[in-house]
């Protein structure tokens, strides 16, 4: 069928929109009309080609839409059904048959290659050329988006579905990695250095851990009032000074019982480990550069201190993305506060407010419904 997408066709351009050709349904595939998607540093990632991704490209992988067309084999939507797109696995290798399908064995095919896992196609441009799609399983910049089952996450219809994209990647992310991998006891200390997205997702998912003190650490002003807004106790501008100190001066010298980095940069998840407690756990989130490397202080892991990587939070899409929705209505994750709307043809305009930091979640709409 024909749709319309965001084409990327050279590195660190701008998205051009584009009619293209979507292939037919295979019988595990699921057809979506995108009504949003947001955007999110790993789209900013692979736009300048930081992450192996052959151009041109659809990106996109923070969707939420309706359910147009299921191929035969298809059992967990239907027709009509209001959904989450999220990343794809396999549902078959040792991962993910222990419920840990962020790290299937497969994952860089299915999410990264920009083809099907036989190597086929599922997006063309007008003169039948390939564009990489299935980007994190959805390749969201689009009127509608041929997935895998595996990727699509049925909500409830009585939600905002325009506001529910970002759950698919960056506020899992985010609140998975506190809860799912942290697991911070209540009245226990935490500090999130990033305040973007994922940070925020971590810093209420903090809250609703029960977690006494809870510090965040970033260099926008701005965000840090927000933080403060959404339960952070402590905050701190890494422009002003040492974070480490300032978590040891907040926590009487003790130290944090955990800690998620979300910025990707060497020298902060340095920062992230150096403010740990004894026995405490850094969990390392942000997407760097392949080739970055850290320095860690050896003699100080033999603390007991872990750190720990963490890919989408570890979590299971298809129970944690309703989970979160119901936080939301209760008002314990109110992510809707992160969020700026941007017209689908302003794409441009939301990639560029989110590489600025001047929007913490654009979303894009994608019109008609």
């Amino acid at each position: 069928m024909r749709a319309t997408a965001a084409v990327l066709r050279a590195p660190g351009g701008r998205f051009s929109i584009e009619p293209v050709i979507l292939d037919a349904l295979r019988e595990n595939e699921v057809l979506v009309r995108i009504v949003a998607s947001g955007i999110c540093h790993t789209d900013l990632s692979a736009r300048e080609q930081l992450l192996p991704l052959r151009l041109p490209a659809v990106l996109g992988h923070e969707g939420s839409g309706v359910v147009e067309a299921v191929g035969a084999k298809v059992t967990s939507v239907r027709p009509g059904d209001h959904v989450v797109t999220s990343f794809d696995f396999c549902g078959d290798c040792d991962s993910c048959r222990d419920c840990h399908v962020a790290y299937c064995q497969h994952a860089p095919r299915l999410n990264f290659s920009g083809v099907r896992r036989d190597g086929t196609g599922v997006v063309h441009d007008e003169q039948r050329s390939v564009l990489s799609a299935r980007f994190l399983g959805q390749s969201s910049f689009a009127s509608h988006a041929n997935v895998s089952e595996s990727s699509v996450v049925r909500i409830d219809r009585d939600v905002p579905l325009e506001l529910m994209g970002p759950l698919g990647c960056g506020m899992q992310t985010g609140a998975g990695t506190v809860l799912n991998v942290l697991k911070p006891r209540p009245g226990s200390s935490i500090a999130i250095l990033g305040a973007g997205s994922v940070g925020f997702a971590a810093l209420m998912a903090a809250r609703i851990a029960g977690c006494e003190t809870i510090i965040a650490v970033d260099i926008n002003d701005a965000r840090l009032t927000l933080a403060r807004e959404l339960g952070a106790t402590d905050t701190f501008n890494a422009l002003s000074g040492d974070p480490v100190e300032f978590v040891r001066i907040a926590t009487k010298g003790r130290g944090v019982h955990s800690s998620v980095e979300c910025t990707g940069l060497p020298a902060v998840l340095r920062q992230a480990v150096d403010v740990l407690a004894p026995r405490g756990t850094c969990a390392l989130v942000g997407v760097a550069h392949p080739r970055a490397d850290a320095a860690i202080n050896m003699a100080s892991m033999l603390r007991g201190r872990t750190l720990v990587g963490v890919t989408e939070g570890d979590v299971v899409p298809r129970t944690f993305i309703p989970q979160m929705i119901e936080w939301w209505r209760e008002g314990r994750f109110p992510f809707d506060r992160l969020v700026r709307y941007f017209e689908f043809a302003r794409i441009d305009e939301a990639v560029a407010a989110c590489a600025s930091g001047e929007v913490v979640k654009p979303v894009v709409r994608m019109g008609g419904g």
